[in-house]
């Protein structure tokens, strides 16, 4: 009777019954993987944006030179989904023309130094056609590389997309100008159309003047989803699971607490995704709204590491001081001057040397765009005119998890630590050196 079983067993298990051959609740896991392009009628509420991206790069499949365009906005408004989806597009309608055409993704979040990108186009390239020289992984300059990218281009292709995602991330910007130019100093007769993607608006500031002059590019902002844009996406990932998995109003709630909190399409998605992971390890049998709830805590986390991870440690203090200042206070919003005394002594606790105060607004500032704060400008009437008040817009608790994370400032005060000290007197100038 007992080998009966382990022989139905192993059957049902493709021959080890460590492992389910069937998973009870995804059916198509991919469909929730950040990285997923999906097809077009999965695609909801970026029409505009589609059409505004292929106006600049559609030249190309008709033989003339692209325009390169410069894509902002905030993390999950769909930038990178829309700039691989359109590039794909392109890449098709060109070979339909006779158009030799590639299109090359770079994440400069990884790839973040010169000779890394131009090692990983060249790679990509060669990857994509017959090109026979040894493209060698480490050991030589930039220039070289880029000299194996001016062969490919000129040997197989006619045009190129190259998508540069996350490009404020790179050390420089002297690719652009390599790129931009390699046409006209005739590295390579091929067209070469640069989309890049940035949740930075200042990014160009950022840029030297010749290369910003030599990069020409046209700038396109994304906004952020709303709520019934957001339903519609998750609906559109339903058969990620598997049939009566989801239970009712689980997707409501998702897109919800997305849209209440950033309007991020691909934070949404991993909320949901994480309330599968949750639920397959309790043995739950369907995913539910508690979940849901659970999910958009870790996810939280995870959004504020994420758009802090390349943060300057001063910016990760800014939010902690803000968060601080909230936790041990009665208020939700703090002036700037407010929140930089608390940021001082934040500084002396982990032995770090404070910038300005003017310093800090901009860090503020930039967290702002970001989505990770909000600022209003208010007026205080004659004597203290007008200013700058400062509130978050997601739980003080995740952001202070958050920065912690960072290896450098584990020495903080945990969120429990804060909400003791503070309990005594609302709003005090709470003494952070007695955490030391």
């Amino acid at each position: 009777m007992s080998v009966s079983h382990d022989g139905d067993m192993a059957e049902q298990t493709g021959g080890d019954p460590l492992f389910q051959s069937h998973d009870p609740i995804f059916n198509r896991k991919e469909l929730l993987h950040v990285g997923h392009v999906p097809d077009e009628d999965r695609i909801v509420g970026r029409d505009d944006e589609i059409q505004s991206v292929a106006a600049e790069v559609g030249a190309i499949t008709r033989g003339d030179p692209p325009n390169n365009v410069m894509i902002y906005g905030k993390t999950g408004t769909g930038k990178s989904l829309i700039s691989r989806h359109v590039a794909t597009r392109a890449q098709d309608a060109a070979r339909s023309n006779d158009i030799d055409c590639a299109v090359l993704y770079v994440d400069c979040s990884e790839a973040n130094t010169e000779t890394r990108a131009t090692r990983q186009l060249a790679l990509s390239l060669k990857d994509q056609t017959g090109y026979q020289q040894n493209i060698p992984l480490r050991g030589v300059g930039t220039m070289e590389y880029y000299q194996h990218i001016w062969g490919i281009l000129e040997d197989f292709f006619d045009a190129v997309i190259v998508i540069l995602d996350e490009i404020d991330k790179l050390d420089n910007s002297n690719i652009l100008m390599q790129l931009s130019r390699a046409r006209e100093a005739r590295k390579t007769d091929a067209y070469i159309g640069v989309i890049g993607i940035s949740n930075k608006v200042q990014y160009r500031e950022t840029l030297d003047e010749r290369i910003d002059s030599s990069f020409g590019h046209r700038e396109l902002f994304f906004h952020p989803y709303d709520a019934s844009q957001l339903r519609e996406i998750m609906r559109n990932r339903e058969d990620a699971f598997q049939p009566e998995v989801l239970e009712d109003g689980t997707i409501e709630l998702c897109a919800a607490l997305a849209a209440k909190k950033h309007g991020d399409a691909r934070k949404a998605i991993e909320i949901l995704k994480e309330a599968g992971e949750l639920a397959r390890r309790t043995g739950s049998e369907t995913v539910s709204e508690e979940h849901i709830q659970q999910a958009q805590e870790v996810a939280e986390i995870n959004r504020i590491e994420e758009l802090t991870s390349g943060a300057t440690v001063h910016a990760k203090l800014a939010l902690y001081a803000l968060a601080s200042r909230i936790i041990t206070g009665d208020r939700e919003t703090y002036k700037t001057r407010e929140i930089y005394k608390r940021y001082v002594g934040i500084c002396d606790l982990v032995a770090n040397d404070p910038i300005t105060e003017n310093g800090l607004y901009r860090q503020l500032k930039e967290q702002a765009f970001l989505g990770v704060i909000e600022s209003e400008k208010t007026g205080g009437g004659r004597s203290q005119g007008s200013y700058l008040l400062h509130r978050l817009v997601t739980d003080p608790k995740h952001i202070v998890k958050a920065v912690r994370r960072d290896a450098s400032l584990e020495e903080l005060p945990t969120y429990d630590q804060l909400r003791e000290n503070g309990q005594s007197a609302a709003d005090r100038d709470v003494d952070l050196s007695s955490f030391s």
